[in-house]
């Protein structure tokens, strides 16, 4: 209850203000009236936001644990920016950054729960913070040593991005981290969908239960095979009931083999190029009529080609088995996830000098959700870097990815 000040009395209002204060005052709704000219008017009552419940997820989605790992002072991510020589983007670090990694439960490639484990990147804003989350997936690596929560460095791209004010959640994928030892499930669409939205749903229990807040933006970004994963996880959220999918405002997606078989296509061009023995023995039609044993060797060999040799990480086959038993349909059901209609913008950068993953990815992408209505909801950049390859085209894809979304975040 607030009082007024005597000067400011029913003695002192206007002629209207005086009637419609006595009016009030007979019917009740005036806590005091006169007394010394005193008045006090009871205030409308402040309706709080609802607060959202706490749900205890139960399998995929379960949080598990969260542990500190490191924290970057300001000093050490500009410095790290400095140094990077245009590998990261030409930005301003405005946080301290803290770094947790977090465990929670997801799919194997065979259905199969396990335990998995993410990067979380917080910056330390001042008072009561709030911000945009991002979800950002990265690319394909063979050394376990290259993960998110294995690779903690001022220099990553999750602890810049952090220190502009996003929250960013980094997975590790299936295979790596606290999944080391299990089949990473690779250019599988449905667990590579649910790795990210299981940590999404794990993130926002943690979140609860410590009193982080965000603002209701969701964001998600990645490169190569984390483009993939990114589209995978943005159709699973529109076709879906899941609750994340209301808070999915952008997703910038860069290099990825969204439609899988003609990435692979494009790929077997450049390994009969290059490897003469290896390219006649990898010819889907002649091989869907050879025995499994001849097959899980091209398969073998056709992986050793495209990831090099030494790898750590064992990837699950059932992508490279579709695609060299000429299983076009199984390819679709289990890989592809070019062919749908986005709700929410997805913004989509490639290389055109690109032979790791082909440009025609990107072009049958976006021609694909364009035919389905899409078409003010995606869009292609061209990456400008010459020559304008797999590799070379990843700094300026950050880039592009601080501007898409520097342009629509808030409370950065």
């Amino acid at each position: 209850m607030t009082r007024s000040h005597p000067m400011f009395g029913l003695l002192r209002l206007p002629v209207s203000l005086k009637t419609t204060a006595l009016l009030l005052c007979l019917s009740g709704a005036l806590v005091a009236c006169g007394g010394g000219g005193t008045t006090s008017i009871t205030p409308p009552p402040v309706i709080a936001p609802p607060i959202e419940p706490i749900v205890v997820t139960v399998g995929p989605g379960e949080f598990k644990s969260a542990t500190v790992l490191k924290t970057f002072s300001l000093a050490d991510i500009g410095k790290a920016v400095a140094d990077s020589a245009g590998v990261l983007p030409a930005v301003v670090p405005k946080y301290a950054v803290k770094s947790y990694k977090l465990e929670y439960l997801t799919l194997d490639g065979d259905g199969r729960q396990v335990l998995a484990s993410a990067l979380v990147n917080v910056p330390e804003k001042p008072g009561s913070p709030t911000g945009p989350l991002l979800a950002l997936q990265h690319g394909t690596t063979t050394r376990d040593a290259e993960a998110p929560t294995n690779y903690v460095r001022a220099s990553e791209m999750s602890v810049v991005l952090a220190s502009l004010g996003y929250q960013v959640l980094a997975p590790d994928y299936v295979g790596y981290g606290s999944s080391k030892g299990i089949e990473h499930p690779y250019l599988l669409s449905a667990p590579s969908a649910s790795v990210v939205l299981d940590m999404l749903t794990a993130a926002k229990y943690w979140r609860q239960n410590t009193q982080q807040s965000d603002n209701g933006q969701l964001f998600f970004a990645g490169y190569s095979e984390g483009g993939y994963v990114s589209v995978a996880a943005s159709r699973a959220l529109a076709s879906g009931a899941s609750p994340h999918a209301k808070s999915l405002a952008l997703v910038v997606a860069g290099g990825g083999p969204y439609q899988v078989y003609v990435t692979l296509d494009e790929i077997l061009k450049h390994i009969r190029e290059q490897n003469a023995l290896l390219g006649a023995l990898v010819n889907p039609g002649f091989l869907r009529l050879m025995g499994d044993g001849v097959r899980a060797s091209v398969r073998n060999a056709l992986l050793d080609e495209l990831l090099g040799r030494g790898a750590d990480v064992a990837f699950h086959p059932a992508m490279i088995d579709s695609y060299l038993a000429d299983n076009v349909a199984g390819m679709e059901l289990q890989s592809n996830v070019h062919d749908w209609k986005p709700t929410i913008p997805i913004r989509f950068f490639h290389g055109r000098d690109d032979q790791t993953v082909s440009y025609k990815s990107a072009t049958a992408t976006l021609l694909a959700m364009q035919n389905r209505g899409a078409n003010s909801q995606v869009s292609l950049t061209d990456c400008k870097r010459q020559p304008a390859s797999h590799l070379d085209c990843v700094p300026p894809f950050w880039q592009f990815v601080v501007t898409e979304l520097g342009a629509v975040a808030r409370d950065l």
